[in-house]
C-alpha cells in the first residue's frame, strides 16, 4: 500500500504550513486505529500476538449505579464497586484464566493479565488460537492489540525563562484559578491519577505535590508498559501536564491550577519513541480507583478507534463512574485532519464517551452516561485552537451501547456532542522536563484538560463527596459561553474555575440553569411539586420522566402541580416539560 509517495503531494501540503511529521504520525495513527478487529473475528499467523479477550459477563453501569446510590460517602461507594466488579471478574474469568494456563504450560500463550474495571484478560497468544478463543460461549469479543505512536502536543519552544518569584502563567489566571485559592481552596487532600507518559519526579516544582504510594509503590506511581515501579517521563509530556495541576512555583512561574493537590504517577508509554495501547489505559484506571483517586486526567486517545476498542473504553469509563471518579479527558488533535476523520469520527477515544451529566441540549437525543468530561482547547483569546478536535461522537458502531445517533442534518439525530467544555491549550507554560527547574510551551488539548483537572480538584477541595455528575454540571453551566447552545467545537464553553467553586453552595440545580421552574422538595421520596410563576413558561401539556441513560420511564400528568415519584427507584431522573416556548428539562433525585 502507497502511504502518500508521492513528492510533489508533500510539496503541496509544505506550501501550506502543514507539519510532515505531525501529518506522518497521524496517518499512521489512523491506520494504527482500523487494526483493531471487529468482535469474534479471526486473526491469522504463527507468532505470539497481543490480544484482548472481552467475555460476556459485563457489569450493567445503571444498575451498578443505582446500587451504589445507598453509600453515604464516596469512599464507601468505590469500595462497594471495586469488590462488586472484581465478585464479577474472578467468578467469569475462571474457566477462561484456567484454559489459558494450560495453553501457556504448552508454550502458546504468555503475560496474562486479568482485568475487573472491564471484565477482560489479556496476553500475548499464538495468533492461530484467536479462532478458538473467540468461539468460546463466555466470550463476547477477541481483538488484537496494537501498539501506536500517540499524536504528540506542539512545542511551541523548547524552553522559557523562569518567572520571576511572583509569576502565575496566563492559563492559571485565565480561568480564575487564583482567586479560587485566595478563597481558601487549593486542591489540598484531593488526588488525581495522571495516566501519561511519565513525571520527572524530581522537578522542584512537584516536590510535595507526589502520591505517597508507601513501601509497596516508593516512586509515586508505576510504569504499566514496562510493569516496575519507575514511572519517570523520559518523553516530557506527562511532566508539562503534571505541572498545569499541581505545578507548586518553585521555580519561579505558579503553573499549577491546585497547587496543593497530589499526582499518582500512572505511566502507559514507551520511552522516547512514545508507543501506547489502550489495554495499559484500562489497567492505570483501574489502578487509579482501587487506590483512591478521586479525579483521573488523561491527556491521550485512540484516534479513529475499532468498535471494540471503544466497547472496552466505555465499559471502563461507565464503571469508573459508578465508582464515583470523574475524569477529564483530551478530545483530541485531529481538527486540521477533517478529511481523513469527519464528524463522528474527528474525537478521539475515550474522550468520545458520554459525560456524567447529560445538558438540556443534549436531550433531543440522550443517552448513557460515563465518567468521562471530553476537554477541547481554546487560545488566551477564547478562540476555538487550530488542532482541537470537534464533534459529534456517536455510538450506533459499538452494537452494546447503540445510543447517540447521528445523521448530517438531522435536529434530532445529533449524536454526542463533544467536547463538554474547553480550557486554554495553546501556548501553554508549564514544566519541562530537560531539567529540575525549567519550563517549556506546548499546545494542544492535552494542555487544556489538566486546566479541567486542576478546577476539579479546587472544587473538590471544597466539597469532597461532589459527584461527578455535579462536578460536570456545575462545570458546563458556569462556563463562558462562547456559543449560543452546547456546541460541538466549545462544548459548554471555557471554563472559569471562580464560578464553579462559588456555584457549590448552590445546592439546587434549578438555582443554577434557572428558567423559571422550581421542583422541590429535591432530593423527593414520594411526591416532587412543579412551581412556575412565570406564565410564559408554564407547563402547557404532559410531562415526560427519562432514567439518567436516557430511556422513557413513563409520562406524568400533574396533579395540582405534583408528581408521584413513589414507584420509581433510588436515582436520578429527568422531567422533561413541554411549555408553549418548547421544552424544559429539570434533574430529580430519589
Amino acid at each position: 500500500m502507497e502511504l502518500f509517495c508521492s513528492h510533489n503531494f508533500f510539496v503541496y501540503l509544505q506550501k501550506f504550513g502543514i507539519d510532515m511529521k505531525k501529518l506522518f504520525l497521524t496517518f499512521i495513527a489512523i491506520i494504527m486505529g482500523f487494526i483493531g478487529l471487529a468482535q469474534n473475528q479471526a486473526i491469522g499467523g504463527l507468532d505470539k500476538i497481543k490480544i484482548n479477550i472481552i467475555l460476556k459477563a459485563q457489569s450493567d453501569a445503571v444498575a451498578l449505579n443505582r446500587m451504589a446510590d445507598v453509600f453515604s460517602t464516596k469512599a464507601e461507594r468505590r469500595d462497594f464497586v471495586v469488590n462488586t466488579l472484581k465478585h464479577q471478574a474472578e467468578e467469569s474469568q475462571a474457566d477462561l484464566i484456567n484454559h489459558l494456563n494450560d495453553l501457556k504450560t504448552n508454550g502458546l500463550v504468555e503475560d496474562i493479565r486479568p482485568l475487573w474495571i472491564v471484565n477482560s484478560v489479556s496476553c500475548y497468544a499464538e495468533g492461530w488460537l484467536v479462532d478458538e478463543l473467540a468461539k468460546r460461549d463466555d466470550v463476547l469479543a477477541v481483538y488484537q492489540v496494537d501498539e501506536f505512536q500517540c499524536v504528540e502536543s506542539e512545542d511551541v519552544d523548547a524552553s522559557v525563562e523562569r518567572g520571576d518569584g511572583r509569576e502565575i502563567a496566563e492559563n492559571v489566571t485565565k480561568v480564575n484559578a487564583d482567586q479560587v485559592w485566595a478563597l481558601g481552596y487549593t486542591g489540598e487532600g484531593v488526588l488525581i491519577g495522571l495516566i501519561d507518559t511519565g513525571v520527572r519526579l524530581d522537578h522542584a516544582d512537584l516536590q510535595g505535590n507526589l502520591w505517597d504510594g508507601g513501601a509497596e509503590y516508593p516512586n509515586h506511581g508505576y510504569d504499566f508498559y514496562q510493569h516496575d515501579n519507575d514511572p519517570s517521563d523520559t518523553h516530557g509530556h506527562g511532566t508539562h501536564v503534571a505541572g498545569t495541576i499541581v505545578g507548586n512555583g518553585a521555580s519561579g512561574t505558579q503553573t499549577g491550577v491546585a497547587p496543593d493537590a497530589k499526582i499518582m504517577v500512572l505511566k502507559v508509554f514507551h520511552g522516547e519513541d512514545n508507543l501506547t495501547e489502550p489495554t495499559m489505559w484500562v489497567e492505570a484506571m483501574q489502578f487509579a480507583v482501587e487506590h483512591g483517586a478521586e479525579v483521573l486526567n488523561m491527556s491521550l486517545g485512540q484516534p479513529m478507534p475499532s468498535a471494540s476498542i471503544k466497547l472496552m473504553m466505555r465499559q471502563a469509563c461507565d464503571n469508573t463512574l459508578a465508582s464515583g471518579v470523574v475524569a477529564a479527558i483530551c478530545a483530541g488533535n485531529f481538527r486540521q485532519m477533517s478529511g481523513l476523520s469527519p464528524k463522528p469520527h474527528n474525537i478521539w477515544s475515550p474522550g468520545d464517551c458520554p459525560s456524567p451529566y447529560l445538558h438540556e441540549d443534549q436531550m433531543v437525543n440522550p443517552g448513557g452516561t460515563s465518567c468521562v468530561i471530553s476537554v477541547g482547547a481554546v487560545d488566551f483569546n477564547d478562540a476555538i485552537a487550530s488542532m482541537s478536535s470537534f464533534g459529534p461522537s456517536t455510538w450506533t458502531d459499538v452494537a452494546q451501547y447503540n445510543d447517540y445517533p447521528y445523521s448530517s442534518g438531522s435536529s434530532t439525530s445529533i449524536g454526542l456532542i463533544r467536547p463538554d467544555v474547553c480550557a486554554p491549550g495553546v501556548n501553554v507554560k508549564s514544566l519541562d522536563w530537560s531539567s529540575t527547574s525549567g519550563y517549556c510551551l506546548k499546545s494542544g488539548t492535552s494542555m487544556a484538560t489538566p486546566c479541567v483537572a486542576g478546577t476539579i480538584a479546587l472544587m473538590l477541595s471544597k466539597d469532597h463527596e461532589l459527584t461527578p455528575e455535579r462536578i460536570d454540571e456545575i462545570l458546563e453551566n458556569t462556563a463562558v459561553k462562547l456559543s449560543v447552545h452546547k456546541s460541538n467545537d466549545f462544548g459548554s464553553g471555557r471554563i472559569d474555575a471562580l464560578a464553579a467553586v462559588i456555584a457549590i453552595d448552590d445546592d439546587d440545580v434549578e438555582e443554577i440553569d434557572n428558567d423559571g421552574f422550581v421542583i422541590y422538595p429535591n432530593p423527593a421520596t414520594d411526591v416532587v411539586y412543579i412551581k412556575n410563576d412565570d406564565t410564559e413558561t408554564m407547563c402547557t401539556s404532559s410531562l415526560q420522566m427519562y432514567s439518567i441513560d436516557g430511556k422513557l420511564i413513563k409520562n406524568c400528568v400533574p396533579n395540582h402541580n405534583q408528581i408521584r415519584i413513589d414507584d420509581l427507584e433510588h436515582g436520578v431522573y429527568i422531567l422533561k416539560i413541554e411549555t408553549a416556548n418548547g421544552y424544559h428539562y429539570k434533574r430529580i433525585l430519589k
